[in-house]
């Protein structure tokens, strides 16, 4: 029987403010509000300082901001939310002086950033942390170029504000030259304890998802479906205990959607002359949304993904996970206002902000797309769709009791592995079913869904997206210009499986928390291959730290360099890394609060 909830104080305020926010938000100190301490406190809503060169002071404290209407403290950095945009260039040496004035220890991590370990700022395993009163200073070479951002990751931080852009300028010329370059950072931000709504998952996983089945769905369903098919699909997710409008942990219920430190009634903005060509480097610097991104009237060209060049391609949306960055080119010829609107996975709320040739224009808000139930795909992969998976959408439901029976089946048997070194796996064709084996980790009551023939298809733009009209990207449209970095076939392959029970809100790699597993290894100068398995009915974003994940074709053939990868609902992706950064490096799941229940790993190459 499900709980009743009683509004707390936090969550008062009328739902559309809190997706609105406040036309004039951020932080107390750059409004000029409260006495601005430091001098590179936030110049204007929306306008972080920029600071470049090669040598940067940094100082991570509590400051007032007040984004919906409530002052509440953040973790700032330099006193803004986000923090500065640090600007460096391809093959300097950078020094970071990283000053802690929190009552607790902090750090940041460089993410995408390959870095030797001891810099990568991940407490507990590449180094002690940074402890109250404190300054760590970071120094490495930048070997790299493209857009990137940092992050505390030090338990809620970053949720609480604790993270900016990182645009790496190449040492040669740029290979797409622009006119004028923005960063677009998406974020979003509660005025809740991150603490308290941790508390709450656990003990209600859906307590933020006010989009549940209700009695009008079941009436309306009867009408287009039938009452047997409708009655039928209702018991399905019923005996899977689990919700078909899942899709994200937190919603719009207590978020607010920043684009760069702006709610939508303060509408960032960013000028352009009809006929310029603007990059815009999307960052999801959020805790725990998945944003899909449109400009209406307007094509994007995108031409980096997790800051390296792709092949460009052209495209009306795309969705961007959790820590991904996806830079592209838009060139608007008339003299009028475009918006640039991301939606939340869960269509709960919105960021967004405006490209306009004059302050003050704005354009037309989309309404936001309807939320989709997640389909057959997403629960049993390629099951029940004929040995394809393909993005159709959900099939009819005539059939799928028997295929849900056949699921819940296999979930509870027992295929006796017992390592995560599962063997060479069969690469089949683009969509092909692809039968896995589980750990016996997995039989437990912190796994409540096993899938048995995941879809390995990459052109499925994912829930919400499928067939809706638009040119929409999918990981299939993506090349890395350039290719692999290493030509060399896997020796080896490691296999993993993402799972998780729902209802208890328990995350874990193999059915094992962090805390009771042991670490990864891999051999140093080993070129391997990582295969994961989704065994939930949610998208996880996936990032290893220290080395780079070079995503195979559903042939195992390189398609897409990556430092973040998502892997759908009951889906199985493979990725080769050239174990080329000897250390100690972390391996999760960059959902916040998945990550915190459990899902991560240590790896450690040697």
């Amino acid at each position: 029987m499900k709980r009743i909830r009683t509004p707390e104080p936090a969550l008062c305020l009328p739902r559309r403010r809190f997706v609105q926010g406040l036309a004039i938000g951020g932080s107390l100190a750059g409004l000029g509000l409260l006495r601005p301490s430091p001098a590179w406190a936030l110049i204007s809503p929306g306008q972080p300082t920029v600071l470049s060169g090669t040598d940067f002071a940094l100082e991570i404290a509590e400051t007032p901001v007040n984004f919906t209407g409530a002052t509440r403290l953040a973790t700032t950095v330099n006193g803004g939310v986000p923090g500065p945009i640090l600007r460096w260039k391809e093959g300097t040496t950078v020094t970071l002086r990283v000053a802690n004035r929190l009552r607790t220890p902090t750090s940041i991590h460089w993410h995408g950033v390959v870095v030797p370990f001891q810099m990568d700022g991940v407490p507990g395993i590449s180094f002690a942390g940074i402890a109250p009163g404190e300054t760590f200073v970071y120094e490495f070479k930048v070997r790299q170029s493209g857009t990137y951002w940092y992050h505390a990751h030090n338990r809620f931080q970053e949720q609480t504000g604790h993270y900016g852009a990182l645009v790496i300028e190449p040492a040669g010329p740029e290979r797409n030259p622009a006119d004028r370059d923005y960063v677009v950072m998406l974020n979003d931000w509660t005025d809740e304890d991150p603490e308290h709504i941790y508390a709450k998952l656990k003990k209600q996983s859906d307590y933020y998802n006010f989009a549940r089945p209700t009695a009008a769905d079941f009436l309306r369903d009867v009408g287009s479906k039938g009452l047997g098919e409708a009655f039928a699909m209702r018991r399905m997710w019923n005996q899977m205990r689990m919700n078909p409008t899942d899709l994200s942990d937190v919603s719009g219920h207590t978020y607010t959607y920043l684009m760069n430190g702006t709610a939508p009634a303060g509408n960032w903005s960013g000028r352009f002359r009809p006929g310029e060509k603007i990059r815009l480097r999307f960052i999801n610097g959020s805790s725990s949304t998945i944003f899909d991104v449109r400009i209406p009237g307007l094509r994007m060209t995108v031409i980096s993904a997790d800051g390296q060049d792709v092949e460009p391609v052209s495209v009306d949306e795309f969705r961007i996970s959790v820590a991904e960055t996806y830079d592209v080119i838009v060139q608007p010829e008339d003299e009028r206002a475009y918006t640039l609107f991301a939606q939340a996975i869960d269509r709960s709320g919105y960021a967004r902000g405006t490209l306009a040739p004059r302050p003050g224009m704005e354009a037309e808000v989309p309404a936001m797309d309807p939320r989709v139930w997640l389909g057959m795909q997403d629960m049993m992969g390629a099951m029940t769709m004929g040995g394809s998976a393909g993005h159709s959408g959900m099939p009819g439901m005539k059939g799928m009791e028997g295929g849900c029976g056949a699921a819940m089946k296999a979930g509870a048997s027992s295929h006796g592995m017992a390592g995560m070194d599962h063997g060479a796996i069969e690469h089949t064709t683009m969509g092909a079913a692809s039968p896995v084996r589980h750990a016996r980790t997995e039989y437990g009551p912190n796994v409540d869904m096993h899938v048995d023939m995941p879809r390995m298809n990459l052109d499925d733009p994912g829930i919400g997206l499928r067939d809706n009209g638009r040119r929409v990207l999918t990981y299939a449209d993506l090349h890395t210009i350039g290719g692999p970095i290493d030509a060399r076939e896997p020796s080896r392959e490691i296999e993993l499986h993402l799972t998780g029970n729902m209802e208890r809100f328990a995350w874990s790699f193999d059915g094992l928390k962090f805390s009771e597993a042991k670490p990864v290894h891999f051999n140093s100068g080993e070129r391997l291959r990582i295969v994961l398995v989704n065994d939930t009915m949610m998208n996880h974003p996936i990032h290893l730290h220290g080395m780079w994940s070079e995503l195979d074709d559903p042939r195992g053939q390189f398609q897409v360099r990556k430092h973040t990868i998502n892997v759908q609902p009951a889906q199985r992706i493979s990725y080769q890394v050239s174990a080329d950064n000897p250390g100690r490096w972390a391996y999760h799941c960059h959902l916040l609060y998945h990550m915190e229940t459990g899902m991560m790993r240590e790896v450690v190459v040697s």
